[in-house]
């Protein structure tokens, strides 16, 4: 057989821009998931679920030489908002992506968002503006040039920038036109298509995972679980595992498109049909090498802010996080490195659990308020100074089961969904898993994350030349013990140490190794005996005047850090 080669385009697009009939107007062979299968999809005329349908064409010369086949397999996403997760799930799949435009409308909210799931998930894009058949034929031609400028410019700042941009009528005349209306345009996208297909780097190695979107049975054969490989490959005999169930299942038969097949790799879209399990078990979800997924509790990830998201991602946050094919409510801690390293290179794929983290409120943006020296720095016209790489931790509501390094993608989709505004609001890579039930005693530990804390409290008076008595550092309940031997600074530049309580209202003893300076003492000792003399009511006017020399007491700083996951809370100063 002439071989065939496989590439997943995805069909994306705001709802009603007439995606479905784009991917019948192209596609030759429908496969058993293709258009609205869904009898409640068929009667709202949505497509509610991923439909599968290909087109096949000889193979384009930079394909390589020699006979053979191109197959594109059409992923039909749905459009509609609250199915943005179905998207996310479909988006992983794709090598190439045709954003479908109603010509009449624009760019509308989702196709946005299908927008900036293509920017994170896949590396080409053609722009398809359809229902040219609704523009009157006068003015047709010069509507289409000024949409095309119009979408170039907003394409001008994404990676798809200079992608083709085609005009076609899917469906003449609307879904109630008769089927003898020819579509416009359609043999030219094919063209464009082919002109755009390259050879997806494909690797067999490694565990087998799939996709399946499509889960039925046939009579006397078996269930039939369809779907796209995602990676490693499949041959008939081989053991699969449906994680979510824990049952492991034999490869009875497969095939592509209604062809048979004895092996399958990353890429390929295939049914695998089993015995003795029970379809509705299973409608959609993944299956792989038996034991080669994990299910999880957490996640560490290392992340990029989508930058159409409006708003601060902030810590202890609420995000639908869409991690392999699940999406699931998840609370986020971010951490970024620590100052020093902000500009070192850091591994793309793995997380260093020798490191040292640095907690944050927030992600750090151009745009976020984190800190307040940066509103300093802003001041001064200084670079608002931005770590290279931030990570969060993701802590699910339930668990999920997913593949090592996967795509993960935080969104808000409780947003009102006719809000125009963009509901991803990151994307990132899953760096480690944590399987234990228990991981916030087992596994949290190791996470070095700290915070910074500053106390600032004021010398109330001189004991002797090496020590002095502070106050408002403590609470009155706080044990000081715990305090004793940290190190404090003095305003006017002295180094001390916390020595112990002084009394019972949270005041306490400073001691001072290098001694105070003589300017330290007299500050000192004016400021108490202006005290003295306020207590007894005697101010006169020399007083007022001396007043505004020294008003300043001398406060005292006490600098440690935290680690957020230590259960003995121990403070630390460098």
């Amino acid at each position: 057989a002439p071989r065939v080669l496989n590439v997943n385009v995805g069909v994306l697009g705001h709802i009603d821009s007439g995606k479905t009939a784009l991917a019948r107007a192209l596609s030759t062979t429908g496969s058993t998931a293709a258009f609205d299968r869904a009898p409640q999809s068929r009667a709202r005329g949505i497509t509610l679920d991923l439909g599968f349908s290909c087109l096949r064409t000889a193979l384009p010369p930079q394909m390589g030489p020699g006979p053979g086949e191109l197959q594109f397999t059409l992923v039909d996403c749905p459009g509609h908002a609250s199915l943005i997760r179905t998207i996310i799930g479909g988006a992983q799949i794709i090598d190439l992506m045709m954003l479908v435009i109603d010509v009449t409308k624009g760019m509308q909210t989702q196709s946005a968002e299908c927008l900036v799931i293509g920017q994170i998930a896949c590396q080409k894009m053609v722009v398809v503006l359809n229902k040219i058949d609704l523009l009157p034929e006068g003015k047709r031609q010069s509507a289409i040039e000024k949409m095309t400028k119009k979408m170039q410019k907003t394409l001008e700042n994404t990676k798809f920038c200079g992608c083709p941009i085609v005009a076609v009528a899917a469906k003449p005349g609307g879904p109630e036109a008769p089927e003898s209306e020819n579509p416009l345009g359609v043999s030219e996208l094919i063209e464009v298509l082919k002109s755009q297909a390259y050879l997806p780097s494909r690797d067999p190695s490694g565990n087998f995972l799939m996709a399946v979107d499509h889960c039925f049975s046939i009579k006397g054969q078996g269930t039939v679980m369809t779907g796209t490989i995602l990676s490693g490959s499949v041959s008939l005999g081989d053991n699969v595992e449906i994680p979510a169930l824990k049952v492991t299942k034999k490869v009875k038969s497969m095939q592509m498109f209604h062809t048979p097949v004895t092996y399958a790799m990353q890429g390929d879209r295939v049914g695998i049909c089993v015995t003795q399990f029970d379809p509705k078990l299973l409608e959609r979800g993944l299956i792989c090498t038996p034991e080669s997924l994990q299910t999880i509790h957490a996640a560490i990830i290392s992340l990029k802010k989508i930058q159409y998201f409006r708003g601060a991602l902030q810590t202890k946050a609420k995000f639908h996080i869409t991690v392999g094919h699940e999406t699931v409510m998840g609370r986020v801690m971010f951490f970024s490195p620590a100052p020093a390293d902000f500009n070192k290179e850091i591994k793309e794929d793995v997380f260093d659990f020798e490191r040292d983290y640095l907690y944050q409120e927030e992600y750090l943006s151009k745009d976020s308020n984190s800190s307040e020296e940066n509103k300093e720095n802003d001041q001064a016209g200084e670079e608002v100074q931005l770590p290279r790489q931030q990570w969060a931790l993701l802590e699910f509501e339930k668990p999920v089961t997913c593949p090592k390094l996967c795509l993960v993608i935080g969104s808000k989709l409780d947003t009102d969904i006719h809000a125009n505004t963009c509901r991803l609001a990151f994307h990132g890579v899953l760096l480690q898993g944590m399987e234990d039930k228990n991981y916030a005693e087992t596994f949290l530990p190791k996470l070095k994350v700290y915070k910074l804390k500053h106390k600032e409290g004021q010398v109330e008076r001189v004991m002797d030349d090496h020590s002095v008595i502070g106050r408002s550092l403590f609470k009155k309940e706080t044990n000081i013990q715990i305090f004793v031997g940290l190190k404090v600074k003095l305003s006017t530049g002295e180094d001390g140490v916390i020595d112990g309580g002084f009394g019972q209202s949270g005041k306490f003893k400073i001691r001072i190794p290098d001694g105070l300076k003589p300017d330290t003492k007299t500050l000192l000792t004016l400021a108490s005996k202006k005290k003295s003399k306020a207590g007894k009511g005697e101010t006169t006017k020399e007083d007022e005047s001396s007043k505004n020399d020294s008003a300043q007491p001398v406060t005292i700083s006490l600098l440690f850090k935290r680690y957020v996951f230590d259960t003995q809370k121990k403070m630390i100063q460098s």
